[in-house]
């Protein structure tokens, strides 16, 4: 049975921990999967690391106040910080697989003449929303890196609805 705690090992000893109060004797039910998952996660990303980010940040506030960089999105502060990316539309068409499409589709040439159309402030935009960074690869497009390792730009046909929106799955880890 899952319960609202968790077990750490620190120099060998376990100790169990609750993500809420009690919640060593709370089962997580149907009901309260959401919140299991959000408490546990929070726990993972923030709470466990919280004395090393507590030192990144007053470390990386001695350099850049926070009163100049609290005006930006995590987005924008990437750009800042790694600057403009030159996102070259060529490679990217290279390193991409088609899946019920074909390079010589209508739709897929409406999307690189599209892509081709954007100044690289939308090609980074368009790369974030896929890829998660807009940081293109050390090594172009051919290094983009998926869940399972190199991993080409993908486009799909999705047959299910007309009515569907573009997604996109933000998986890839660039290094």
């Amino acid at each position: 049975m899952l319960l609202f705690c968790y077990q750490v090992q620190e120099f060998g000893l376990t100790e169990i921990r609750d993500l809420k109060p009690n919640g060593r004797n709370i089962a997580v039910t149907e009901e309260k999967k959401r919140e299991y998952v959000q408490l546990a996660c929070q726990m993972k990303m923030t709470s466990s690391i919280r004395s090393q980010i507590k030192s990144f940040l007053e470390g990386f506030y001695e350099i850049i106040p926070k009163k100049f960089i609290s005006i930006f999105n995590e987005q924008e502060l990437e750009l800042l910080i790694s600057g403009m990316p030159t996102i070259d539309i060529d490679d990217l068409k290279q390193n991409t697989e088609y899946h019920k499409y074909t390079e010589n589709s209508l739709q897929t040439q409406w999307f690189w003449r599209a892509m081709k159309s954007f100044e690289q402030e939308d090609r980074a935009r368009f790369l974030q929303f896929v890829t998660g960074t807009s940081r293109v690869p050390l090594q172009g497009f051919a290094s983009l890196e998926g869940m399972n390792g190199p991993q080409k730009f993908q486009i799909h046909r999705d047959d299910r609805s007309t009515e569907r929106l573009p997604c996109a799955h933000t998986w890839y880890g660039l290094p």
